[in-house]
This record gives structure tokens, C-alpha cells and sequence, in this order.
């Protein structure tokens, strides 16, 4: 009798521990997946388009050792530049912001008479600068240009009375612009330095205009556009007087700045933010 008991007890010890470990290799098991799917769920996630964009979206300028552009502008052009509140705005002074951003610049904007922009960035006042800036062959013996961000008109102002209705009706007229413009420098060969009135800003030639002491102001159009807007008696011509690109004005001792500010434009017009700046105040008027 006791013999046969201790059979059955030893049989039923290996049952036991066979169960026990049965039991136990399945809960490794169990215990391992949910290790590992832990694991998985707590792996960062790849980065998606957006975030390449984002990674990308800023380059580091090494042209500029004090990390600051600064560039000159004449803040009485609207709606390229001008002044809201004490805060120098515009297309032009966004179209800075970008670029200073993309370049991982500070920067500074001064604002100067027009005439003396080109004289400050060749003195080292200044890097730079923007303020509906045409490329001419005589500026460009004093500095270089950017790549262009804009197409510019000069256009004709008028009185609503006029007689004057084409290009070829200023001919013996007196016509008011802006110093040191593209405008002005056209007026000049095309009409006679006699008949031409220079003034500082455009803003003063259309006061001349309504006052009788011009016939007519010839001015970038979108300037033209906002003056008007704001003088019922007068009234923008029909007809461009010249067509041409905007560009930024840089010093020709830092080459490596225009190659980093046209690659900065580039990447604003290739994202469409350049025309998103152009088109948030042309539209507006």
C-alpha cells in the first residue's frame, strides 16, 4: 500500500510541475510580446513632410559676421514702404523680414532719402537696400543686385481735367518726380532736364501736381495707385510709361551676401510666400 502511494504522489508531482511549467512558458511568452509592442508604441514617429520642410526652412548666413542686415529704404512709397504708427510696413519691408529669416539674420531697417541709399551701401553704412529699386547700368558700377522680386510701371498722374492722355503729350510739359528715381532719370532724357521738377518724395510732386505747379507726375504705378486713391481729383493714365524689375541693392564687398539673398529669394518664390507678401497689399487697394 505504501509503495503504490508514493507512485501515485511522484506521478502527480510531474503533472504538477509539467503544468507549472506549461503554465509558465506561456506567460513569458504573453509577457515578451507585451514587451516589445511597449516598446513599438513608444518609438518616436518618423518625421513627416511638413517637418523636413520646417528643418529646412532656415539656413544659417555666415556672410554677414554680425549676424545683422541692414538695408535702407525710403519709407514714403506705399505700398512698398511706409509708415504705420512709428513701424516702418510694406511689401518691401516684408519681403526684408523673409529673407533676414530664411538667412537667420536680425535685422535693421533705415530709413533715408531715396537719393542717398546707393551712397550709404558704398560707404558701409549700410548692407543694403530695398525700396522699389530698378537695376540701371549707372547703379550698377556702384553696387550689385539681387535677383528681381517684382515688376515695376512707372505710370502717369494727372489731373482728371487733363489734356494729357498719351506719353507723347508730356512733350513740352512740366513734369514732377521723384530725385534719383528711375522715373526721374527717364523724364530727364526723354523730355529735357528743363521740364522736369525733382522732388524728394513722391508724395511732394502729387501736392505739386494738385497745387497746378506740374502738369503731371510720372511714378512707379502702385505708389501712383495708392496717391490717388486718396485725391479724387486725379487720376492714373491708362498707359505705361516704362516696365521694369525690382531687385535688392547689396555692397559689392560682400559677394557672398548676394549669393546668400538670391538664394533666400529663390526659396520664397519657389513656397509662393514672396508673391503671398506682394499680393496682401496690392490687393488691398
Amino acid at each position: 500500500m505504501k509503495k503504490q502511494i508514493t507512485k501515485k504522489s511522484i506521478l502527480a508531482i510531474f503533472l504538477a510541475a509539467f503544468l507549472i511549467l506549461g503554465l509558465a512558458a506561456c506567460g513569458s511568452s504573453k509577457d515578451t510580446a507585451q514587451e516589445t509592442e511597449t516598446e513599438k508604441v513608444e518609438e518616436p514617429a518618423e518625421d513627416t513632410a511638413d517637418d523636413v520642410a520646417d528643418d529646412t526652412a532656415t539656413v544659417k548666413g555666415t556672410a554677414l559676421k554680425d549676424g545683422v542686415l541692414d538695408l535702407g529704404t525710403n519709407a514714403a512709397f506705399p505700398p512698398y514702404e511706409f509708415y504705420e504708427g512709428d513701424e516702418i510696413v510694406g511689401i518691401d519691408p516684408e519681403i526684408a523680414k523673409a529673407v533676414a529669416d530664411y538667412l537667420g539674420y536680425e535685422l535693421k531697417i533705415h530709413d533715408m532719402e531715396f537719393n542717398n541709399i546707393i551712397a550709404s551701401i558704398e560707404s558701409g553704412k549700410i548692407d543694403g537696400g530695398i525700396a522699389g529699386m530698378t537695376v540701371n547700368e549707372t547703379r550698377l558700377k556702384s553696387v550689385n543686385f539681387s535677383n528681381s522680386y517684382a515688376t515695376g510701371i512707372q505710370s502717369i498722374i494727372v489731373t482728371q481735367d487733363s489734356e494729357i492722355e498719351t506719353v507723347e503729350d508730356l512733350e513740352g510739359k512740366k513734369i514732377g518726380t521723384q530725385f534719383g528715381t528711375t522715373g526721374d532719370i527717364y523724364a530727364q532724357d526723354d523730355f529735357g532736364v528743363e521740364n522736369v521738377q525733382s522732388f524728394d518724395k513722391g508724395a511732394d510732386a502729387v501736392v505739386a501736381l494738385s497745387s497746378g505747379k506740374v502738369d503731371a507726375v510720372i511714378i512707379d504705378n502702385q505708389p501712383a495707385i495708392s496717391f490717388v486713391a486718396n485725391n479724387e481729383d486725379l487720376k492714373v493714365l491708362d498707359t505705361d510709361y516704362e516696365v521694369e524689375d525690382y531687385a535688392i541693392a547689396l555692397t559689392k564687398s560682400n559677394e557672398a551676401l548676394l549669393e546668400e539673398v538670391n538664394q533666400a529669394l529663390t526659396a520664397l518664390k519657389d513656397s509662393g510666400e514672396l508673391q503671398k507678401i506682394i499680393d496682401k497689399y496690392i490687393s488691398a487697394d
